[in-house]
Formats: C-alpha cells, structure tokens, sequence
C-alpha cells in the first residue's frame, strides 16, 4: 500500500515496492528542492537514479547510519558525485541528516553539503565528482574487503554513463573480474544523456553488458524504473556469485514531465515555478524514513596497531648502494606493522617493491600496468585505515595525477614512490625519465615530497613516510651511489643536511639525488682551486628547510641549485619560495633539464643537461665573478 504525500512512515526491507516507489518519489522531491533552494546542482542527474537509490537502500544496503564505522557495513560510493542532491536526499530520509542542513547549507560556504560528495561527512568514503573514478575505489574497498578484513561487507557503486568512456572504469572491472570480488556491483545509471548532449551509446545497454561481461563481471540489464526488476537484480549481485554490473536504463529528468528525457537541464537547478510544479507533479513532500537492512555481525574485528620496533637495514658510508634498493629494504622492515600493506604495478623488480611482497605476500597487491588502479586501491586500503604504499617509475604517476589529487581531497594519508627519475637513468630514453614529478607532487594539497641522496636517508625517509599524515612522495634514483651517512643518522621531515662547511664559504652549492653527488665532486673542484663551496643536501623538498637555505644564502651570497628535473616546479622553485618568505636574493644559478633528453649513459647525460660536476663548477666560478 502506497504511503501518501506528507506521510512519516518508517520503510523497511519488508516494505511493499508500492511504499518504495513513495521513497523513490521523496528522493526525487527533495533533490528538486535543495538544488532549487541552493541555485545550482544536479536535479536531473539524480531524478534519473532515484528508484534505483530507493530499493538499494530499503532491502539491500546493509548500513549502520548512526555508527558508519561499523566494519562490517556496506559501502555506497557515488562515482556519479554531480548527482549528490540524490545522495543527500538519501542521508535525509536515513535520519542522517535534517531538513534544515538539506535546505539552507547545499553548495553553501563553509557547509559540509558540498556539491560533489567529499569525506567531512561520515558516510562517505571518499571524494567523487572527477568521473570514472568511483568504480576503481569501489573495487579497491572489495579487495580490501576481502583480502585484509576478511569482512562480509559488500561494496555498491552508482556510475553514470557519460563516465563509462573513462579508461580508469575498465581498469577497475578488469581488476573486479581478475579478482573475482563477488560482494562488488556497480550500477550503472544509463540515463542517455550527458552534459552535452546524448552519450555515447545512449541506451544501448546491451553495448554496456557485452564490455562489463568481456571483463569477467556478471551483466544484469534492467529497466531502472521497474522497482521490482530492480530488487530482484540487486538481489542476484548480492548472491556472492560474481561481481556484477546492472545496467539499467532510466529516464534523466524522470517524473517531471517538462525535463525528462529533454537536452540542455543537465547541471541545472529548476527555477522556484518549475520546481514547485515538479513537487506536485511527484505527490509533494513526504517524510518517511529508511530503515534499511542491518550490517551482519563483525567478522574479524582488527587489532590495533600497537608500537613496535623496526629495525631498518644498515648501510655502510662508501658502499654504493641505489636508492630504489634501500626503500625496497626498508619497506620489509616496515612489514613488522600489520597496517603497512604495498602496491606494485608490474615493476616491482624495478622499484624493489617485489621485497617486500616476498616478505609479506599477504599483504602485497599487484595491479598490473593499471597505475590509476594502483593508486585507486591504494586509496581504498588508506580509507579502510591501512598504510598503503605505492611505487611505480615517477613517470607514469603522471598517468594518475588525477586519482592522487582527488585523494588529497578525501584527506587520505597513503605514501608513494617513483622510481627511475631523470636523465640519469641514462640508455632507457626520455620516454622512461621522470622530469616532472616534483612539480606534481609539490602541488598537491597537503603533501610531502621527499628526495633522498643515498641509501641511509631513503631507508630513513621510506620509515618516516608511515607516520606522516597526508600524501607522501619519495623520489628514488635508479643508479647506485656511495652512502654518505652513517646508520642511524636522523633526517626530519622538513629538514637538510649540510654535508661541506666553512666560515670562509663563497658560493652554496644545494642539491637532492643524484645531483647532491655531482655537487660534492664539484666542491672538490672548487677547493683545489682555492674556492671554497657549502653542500647543503636538501632530502626534504616539501617542505623545505627555509632556515639553512636562508643561512647560506647570507654566508655565502651565492647559491647554485642542480636538479636533475624539469626547471618548472622542482627543487629551484621550491628553494627561491623559501629564499623570498626570508627576504634573501643571493646571487642564483639554476641548473635542470632544459633540453629535451635522449639515450646515452648516466654520465654522459648528465652532462649534456648541465647537470655534471663539472657544469656545476663552472656555474659556480661564473657566479663567484659575476
């Protein structure tokens, strides 16, 4: 029996369809009115998704909404995060939330109501709203799920199907179905019509069943408005059979006659007239509330994470030992930490992430060369409270630039690593040579960048990583170089090391990585020939030691800075920041890639980028006489 408008009935799993469709149509009434009252938004998006919603949420989310850390609930993840007047309506009717914050604080400064979904609220796992990459978290938090939990949570993600054209989608079902993860259905919300215009295959939905089943997932097509094909496709995906994608067909606008199915609303709030004939259109405001299935029993309740020692590989000064090995070494330390899991895609031989996965092959995950899965995962097990770390070449994160920006949103605290960075590399060519990953990773929100030049600061560094919060990124170079400190020696975040000093310095010569060597055979050169040069090891990027270079800069009024990186955004621009905020302008030289690199050895490329120690001397000498 249908509850009527202004109604406050409770909906349960039990509930008739008849009193679903009533919730369907409340999500519908108040997604139009907070987008209306807010003047922006996406009502037509959500309209389009509202049955599919309801049922979910009545018979088939098992969700504690006054404890969502409940470990055993279910996950609902919006990839399609434009659509989160639908969301919100959802957390309304659930009791999540009130009618007063849906109405006055949606898309309002300062409220937790943003226009696409981000975790300041509780209920939500992580920021969506760059489309395509729901379904990748969805299949990370599965695995995760499965794999480390070892929970009975199932993970629901609504897609829509303007995002199906992203290429990180297939990553993920690829994954889904590689892995088997059976607690895993995305929904895909085939509504025809983009921001544009149609999709690109509108409503074909067999198009999109035949790719979901290509990728080894189960294919469900279904009518959207139909809430009893609905219920009973949600009801298979929940069988724990095979991970599952519904297509399911819908109309965008559905319920308001004067949009549905109509080109040019999509990212539009219905003006007040239109909105108030779409309220009555739907049956006005009703007040019923969801009480949804209940989260089984906790499975595997986690122990916490208690201190424990980690003993850290030691390196002896001289040896030559890559940076990249060190961080592989120091990773199996870490592995004494039950939360420190790691995230290998396919070259873990390379970054010596293959260490620890023989260490600790439980807690190990290949992604294959799927890097925005890589990061996805790594996102999924951060927010699941895992310490996830990352590696791949620092090159291709940049194929992922977006998921770690949007993790910085979700506030996830996850450590990545890039490996093979700079013309050192040396016969592999340009297109293997990291140049731009610190700018990249110097831009994102809250992040720490990290440059070791030798294998008891990356080991050092790589420990350090586990307790920072936010993103971190270590930088290691891929050939092995003489370590300069002693085991043990501290390296704070935040900090440098000043490795040649005098009170008769006349230039300061700063370098990170490889080029920190290239600096310190420099300062050889100098000193034969009476010029003494500072070294100042700047291993912490972001944030950088102001307070040292600011020194130097009035010991020695002159500063050369080499980095093997891009000129834009890398250790230069970070160190001239540093020297503006201390009102310091020595005399500068900035030594980078400016070229566009190609084969050769290390030396040789070194070299040709200007980079060499002898380079470095000569732009020491030209600064001295300048």
């Amino acid at each position: 029996m249908a509850a009527e408008p202004g109604s406050t009935h409770v909906i349960g799993p039990d509930s008739e369809l008849g009193q679903v469709f009533e919730l369907a149509q409340q999500l519908r009434v108040d997604s139009v009115r907070a987008s209306t009252s807010a003047g922006s938004g996406h009502p037509t998006s959500s309209l389009s998704a509202a049955d599919l919603m309801a049922v979910l949420m009545a018979r088939h989310l098992r969700y504690d909404w006054q404890r969502p850390a409940n470990p055993a609930g279910d996950h609902l993840i919006f990839s399609k995060g434009h659509a989160s007047p639908l969301l919100y309506a959802m957390f309304l009717a659930a009791g999540a939330i009130d009618e007063q914050e849906l109405l006055t604080t949606y898309r309002r400064d300062g409220a937790r109501l943003q226009g696409h979904p981000t975790p300041v609220l509780p209920w939500v796992d992580v920021a969506t709203g760059s489309l395509g990459q729901g379904i990748a978290y969805g299949v990370g938090i599965a695995l995760t799920g499965r794999d480390l939990e070892k929970q009975p949570y199932r993970v629901w993600v609504l897609c829509g199907d303007s995002e199906m054209a992203e290429g990180s989608v297939w990553e993920a079902l690829d994954k889904a179905g590689r892995h088997k993860l059976a607690h895993f259905t995305a929904i895909i919300d085939v509504n025809r019509l983009g921001q544009t215009g149609p999709t690109e295959w509108g409503w074909d939905t067999d198009v999109y069943a035949r790719r979901a089943e290509a990728f080894g997932c189960r294919a469900l097509v279904v009518d959207g408005h139909d809430l009893a094909a609905v219920d009973q496709a949600l009801t298979t995906a929940a069988d724990g059979q095979a991970p599952t994608v519904i297509v399911a067909r819908t109309v965008k606008g559905r319920g308001v006659a004067e949009i549905a199915d109509a080109e040019g609303w999509h990212g539009k709030a219905l003006p007040d007239d239109l909105a108030e004939r779409a309220i009555a259109e739907l049956g006005g405001v009703r007040r019923l509330t969801v009480r949804g299935p209940r989260p089984p029993a906790d499975a595997h309740p986690r122990e916490p994470v208690g201190e424990m020692p980690i003993e850290l590989p030691r390196f002896e000064p001289g040896d030559k030992v890559a940076t990249r090995v060190a961080f592989g070494k120091a990773l199996v330390a870490l592995g004494a930490r039950a939360d420190v899991v790691v995230l290998d895609a396919e070259v873990g031989n390379s970054t010596h992430t293959a260490d620890f996965g023989k260490a600790h092959p439980e807690r190990y995950f290949q992604t294959y060369i799927a890097e925005q899965q890589l990061i996805a995962s790594a996102v999924a097990m951060a927010v699941r409270g895992y310490r996830p770390y990352a590696a791949t070449f620092a090159a291709f994160l940049s194929r992922a630039y977006d998921f770690i920006r949007m993790a910085a949103i979700s506030q996830v605290t996850m450590a990545l690593s890039g490996s093979h960075c700079g013309v050192e590399i040396g016969a592999d060519g340009p297109s293997q040579m990291g140049l731009e990953d610190l700018a990249m990773m110097r831009a994102v929100h809250g992040s720490t960048v990290l440059y070791p030049g030798d294998a008891t600061c990356a080991a050092a560094l790589t420990a350090a990583m586990a307790d920072l919060e936010g993103i971190s990124y270590l930088r290691t170079t891929r050939g092995a170089y003489p370590v300069l400190y002693p085991a043990g020696e501290p390296f704070p975040v935040g900090g440098s090391k000043t490795l040649r000093a005098t009170d008769r310095d006349q230039v300061t010569l700063v370098g990170a990585g490889v080029t920190l060597h290239e600096c310190l055979a420099a300062a050889d050169h100098l000193a034969a020939d009476g010029i003494s040069a500072r070294v100042l090891d700047l291993y912490s990027v972001k944030p950088v030691d102001g307070d040292a270079l600011a020194r130097a800069a009035r010991d020695t009024g002159a500063l050369v800075v080499v980095e093997d990186h891009h000129p834009e955004g890398g250790l230069g621009e970070a160190v001239l920041s540093a020297l503006a905020e201390h009102r310091q302008t020595p005399a500068f030289a900035h030594l980078a890639v400016r070229n566009l690199p190609a084969s050769g050895t290390p030396d040789e490329l070194l070299d040709a980028a200007g980079l060499s120690q002898s380079c470095i001397t000569r732009a020491a000498r030209d600064l001295i006489a300048g």
